[in-house]
């Protein structure tokens, strides 16, 4: 979860290096060597393309930029049916291709130590910054388009999915040994909404990459945000992992979902600014939680924040890497 951040002071100093984020994303070169920065740290089990999540529709020519204090905004939003005339599917060999280019270098400067973990936003998440134009607590233009025009969203929703499933293709091309789905925005959906806008187009993407023999081996791992009412169904879209939130009991998960898909998850990133022995405390109570079974991967419910002390970090690796379970 967002391994490469900004709670590092060599992070820091590569961003300054770059000048600005989006330069540091589209720079294979720096790219590869923030990837690297946590696994200089830490003795962590994998490595995490660091990318962005807003590749695709900053490929689509939606003028994106990353405004101080505010985040991702696009200077063009898809507001408006007749605005998906402009939309395409980027070709990830050319408009994406920085991102293959980092898979590629990643893969080579880690000399076999840890797998790379590629990753894509969800299709749903995709169009909900496409649509807003920025990030939304309410989501009221992409909500209102779906509530009164859901066929046009549904077109948005497909062109989106053979975008990631192809992005998500190339980069198992390139290198990557396991694929993410980041369903960031799914929990803000009804019931409903979230099979038919979130669910199914990634259940299509999953059924994509298991086509294709650059992909169809690789472990694929599915997180939905807000997600847990809906694990049962998870289970069954042919990822291999679930990434679960804070939200839910990680052995009430287990019981759920049965021993079909592995669980990955689940600590509130905030604990990390709590007291050593209630990050300790914490992590064994997620450990046990789960207990002794195969199939957890210990990993935080959502990405790791600026503040968080670096040392705190330290003593979470250290307490999963020694639980004797």
């Amino acid at each position: 979860m967002r391994q490469a951040g900004r709670y590092l002071p060599e992070y820091q100093e590569t961003r300054k290096k770059a000048g600005d984020f989006l330069t540091l994303c589209t720079t294979p070169e720096l790219a590869c060597e923030v990837t690297l920065q946590p696994l200089a740290r830490f003795p962590l089990d994998a490595a995490i393309l660091f990318s962005d999540i807003l590749t695709i529709p900053h490929a689509m020519g939606l003028g994106l930029s990353f405004q101080e204090g505010e985040g991702p905004v696009f200077a063009r939003p898809v507001r408006h049916p007749r605005d998906l005339s402009r939309l395409a599917v980027p070709d990830p060999e050319t408009e994406l291709r920085y991102v293959l280019d980092a898979v590629r270098l990643i893969r080579h400067e880690l000399h076999g130590r840890v797998p790379l973990i590629g990753f894509s936003g969800s299709p749903w998440t995709l169009a909900c910054y496409m649509v807003e134009g920025r990030g939304s607590r309410d989501f009221q233009h992409i909500k209102a388009w779906l509530y009164s025009d859901a066929s046009t969203l549904q077109g948005m929703i497909n062109l989106l999915v053979d975008s990631v499933a192809q992005y998500l293709q190339a980069q198992a091309a390139a290198g990557a040994q396991a694929l993410m789905l980041f369903d960031t925005w799914g929990g803000s959906l009804s019931t409903p909404a979230y099979f038919r806008f979130s669910l199914e187009p990634m259940k299509k993407v999953i059924a994509h990459l298991r086509s294709c023999p650059e992909s169809r081996d690789l472990p694929i791992i599915l997180f939905t945000k807000g997600g847990a009412n809906w694990l049962e169904e998870m289970a069954v879209s042919g990822a291999d992992v679930l990434g679960l939130d804070w939200t839910i009991d990680l052995g009430a998960a287990r019981s759920r979902v049965g021993s079909g898909v592995a669980l990955q998850g689940n600590m509130d990133p905030m604990a990390l600014y709590g007291a050593p022995e209630q990050i300790e405390q914490e992590a064994l109570r997620i450990l046990e939680s789960h207990g002794s079974r195969a199939g957890h991967i210990f990993n935080l419910g959502h990405g790791i924040t600026p503040q968080t002390p670096i040392e705190h970090v330290a003593l979470l690796v250290d307490t999963v890497h020694s639980w004797p379970g």
